[in-house]
């Protein structure tokens, strides 16, 4: 007691209250009510004004940071603690530092330190050592416990029989053993998920297709004692820890995560939420209990989740996304090895170019390789037609199942949840029937738990009711036939425009794994990798420079080469047009458009009097030379009396003027002037008028 001072007592005495986690809070409330008592003590002890800091119950004291210890230093640095009451060491902290600049402020500024056993004044030598033997020993024992605990929990996970939560659609069973949920709706709508990946194969797809159709799924309630199921609308995070969870491939794991320390702001923090890979696991019991899926397809799962991974490694795939281009993620550069980027070009066009940008971002180099997508991936795509041909009409059959499956799967939940809405309402019947009607407050609020639940069940009727009217046949006859025939020609219905792309891809990336890519001068040389193991190698003509799709027929630039010496453009584009050519892109022709290819191209402009200089004509301006009408010429052309040339149908005649000075050719257009017989058969009279 003569520690106590008059200085000590003019200050304030704190009682630092703290519990390492909730669960004691909720539950070790005797621990508390000890805590709290020490305001008592510190009144026996003289000090009127006493404070109480209990905002660190619930926090660990391993070096986390906590307000209330902060806030007991910054008093204590003030000058305003006399004496810090605690129940021992370890309330006040569980490592050596904390513990020690508690020490250090106290020392300094003279504040005691209180606690059941007695009163210590961190000025006095053995008091110091005393409170230091008393931390160290608090530090050890919480290690000591840790250490224990941690591997009680590893010898009872290697059984098999640790659980610290239960997944939802299994149950905890006598002998520390798990079970699938005997409620139906529960596993249906867990199957569902697996079934919906396995189609959809990608967790987004999955989320947006069960928000669509409105399916609830359950979850499980957080809280003390029995946890109860909701249902609720999914959420990613929901989907994605489902699909990644072994215990639905009937495998017990532990050691999924892992722990590691970092310091923020000079302070230890705990970071337990670091995945491991399936090898670095601590315990993966294999067969474990009944899943919903096997193993294998557990694991088929994981490297889809993981190729969809976009962005995070240069060797996944990515997931399927909208363009054009059917093999983005696919191709790898075969050298550097890294995968190929598609790159689409300005906005209304459908052309992609494939190029390997890992020596452009790595080392500011020019691209290992780069060429252009479309007749890559027609190639490719022919390929795979040719693999699949065989399974064409089985395909087309389990397209048709899964179109019944796809329908049936909103009744089946609506009816699950009907059962389980009836079994509600029913219970709710039973404990309102059983109340003492006089205890009316009691009586009322069963009452309206029963309607609740009877409104429920009714709302689920309406909407199997409303299903049910608008139910329609899963597919007609005559699609029918139409799918088993395009069964048959899968090339017909690659090419369906009904047909998405995404779809296609979809189909590519279920028959390859990847297709390693270089390319010489002229030729791109592919090795596509196919699921299971097979190899194929496929060489594709190089596209020239300037070539695309969009370019405009060798023929076409030919014929334009040829009459640019013979006519203007206009003149040209007319020509062009009466023969049916069209540009690279489908279009008629017009004079800019025929400018333009002259342009490209480097042709020289009809030049007015050219064809004079060169001693050419045409049928028009023959006629008016030989003073025939143009059909004469004609028909002289076509008896090869008079050669003549037409660069296409509908292009006019190109005549040499020399030759109409001919013997043969006078002779014919004097006939023709004189209104003689063309025929020298004396029995061929003359028309005289």
């Amino acid at each position: 007691m003569t520690k106590i001072t008059a200085e000590h007592l003019s200050r304030s005495a704190v009682v630092y209250v703290r519990q390492s986690t909730f669960y004691q809070v909720l539950n070790n409330l005797e621990s508390g009510r000890r805590q709290y008592g020490l305001v008592e003590r510190a009144r026996q002890l003289g000090w009127s004004d006493v404070q109480v800091i209990d905002e660190d119950l619930g926090r660990s004291g391993s070096g986390t940071t906590r307000a209330g210890f902060e806030k007991l230093l910054t008093s204590i640095c003030e000058r305003c603690v006399g004496a810090v009451l605690s129940l021992e060491a370890s309330r006040l902290a569980r490592n050596g530092r904390d513990w020690h600049t508690l020490l250090e402020f106290c020392g300094l500024v003279g504040t005691l330190i209180v606690d059941e056993d007695g009163i210590y004044d961190p000025r006095l030598p053995n008091d110091r050592l005393l409170l230091g033997m008393k931390g160290t020993m608090s530090e050890m024992e919480v290690s000591v416990f840790r250490q224990r605990s941690i591997e009680a929990i590893k010898q009872k996970a290697r059984r098999g029989e640790f659980f610290s939560t239960v997944a939802v659609g299994y149950v905890k069973c006598d002998g520390d053993r798990i079970e699938k949920d005997p409620d139906r709706r529960v596993g249906e709508a867990i199957s569902l998920i697996f079934r919906g990946f396995a189609e959809l194969q990608t967790v987004r797809q999955v989320l947006v297709w069960i928000r669509q159709e409105k399916i609830l799924l359950p979850v499980l309630q957080q809280g003390a004692g029995k946890q109860p199921i909701l249902w609720k609308p999914p959420v990613y995070h929901t989907l994605h820890h489902i699909l990644t969870n072994p215990v639905y491939a009937g495998a017990y794991a532990f050691g999924r995560r892992g722990t590691t320390v970092a310091l923020s702001d000079g302070r230890k923090r705990m970071i337990r939420s670091i995945r491991r890979t399936a090898a670095s696991w601590e315990v993966l019991i294999k067969d474990h209990h009944e899943g919903y899926i096997s193993w294998e397809e557990f694991a088929r799962n994981q490297e889809i989740i993981s190729d969809n991974a976009n962005g995070r490694s240069y060797l996944c795939r990515g997931s399927v996304r909208r363009g054009e281009a059917l093999l983005p993620g696919l191709f790898r550069c075969g050298r550097c090895g890294r995968k190929l980027q598609v790159h689409y070009g300005s906005r209304g066009t459908h052309t992609q170019r494939y190029a390997c940008r890992g020596a452009f971002s790595a080392r500011a180099e020019m691209s290992c390789i780069s060429f252009g997508g479309m007749r890559v991936d027609h190639a490719v795509a022919q390929e795979v037609l040719e693999r699949v041909q065989p399974l064409g009409i089985e395909a087309a059959l389990m397209a048709m199942k899964n179109l019944e499956r796809e329908h049936s799967e909103r009744r089946l939940q609506l009816e699950n949840a009907l059962e389980q809405a009836r079994f509600e309402a029913a219970r709710a019947y039973r404990q309102y029937d059983a109340s003492d009607p006089e205890n009316r407050l009691v009586a009322a609020e069963l009452e309206r738990r029963w309607n609740e639940r009877l409104v429920a069940v009714r709302t689920l009727q309406e909407e199997i009711s409303q299903l049910e009217a608008d139910q329609k046949p899963v597919i007609a006859s005559a699609d029918r036939e139409r799918l088993l025939l395009l069964g048959e020609d899968l090339a017909r219905a690659w090419n369906n425009p009904e047909v998405t792309n995404e779809t296609r891809k979809k189909i590519v990336r279920l028959l390859i794994t990847e297709i390693v890519v270089d390319i010489t001068e002229s030729t791109i040389h592919l090795i596509i990798h196919w699921q299971g193991g097979d190899h194929t190698r496929l060489e594709v003509r190089k596209n020239r420079a300037g070539q695309t799709r969009w370019s405009t027929g060798d023929d076409v630039i030919g014929l334009i080469e040829a009459m640019a010496r013979q006519m203007p453009d206009k003149s040209i584009a007319a020509v062009l047009n009466r023969s049916g050519k069209q540009t690279g892109r489908g279009n008629s022709w017009t004079r800019m458009r025929v400018c333009s290819v002259r342009s490209q191209k480097g042709i020289a402009p009809y030049q007015e009097g050219e064809r004079k200089v060169r001693g050419e004509v045409t049928l028009n301006e023959a006629a008016d030379i030989l003073a025939v009408s143009p059909s004469t010429v004609s028909r002289m052309i076509g008896n090869g009396l008079l050669p003549a040339q037409q660069l296409c149908k509908g292009a006019p005649w190109i005549i040499q003027e020399a030759t109409l000075h001919t013997e043969q050719v006078q002779r014919e257009a004097s006939c023709r002037r004189t209104r003689t017989p063309s025929s020298h058969d004396p029995r061929q009279p003359t028309l005289n008028l």
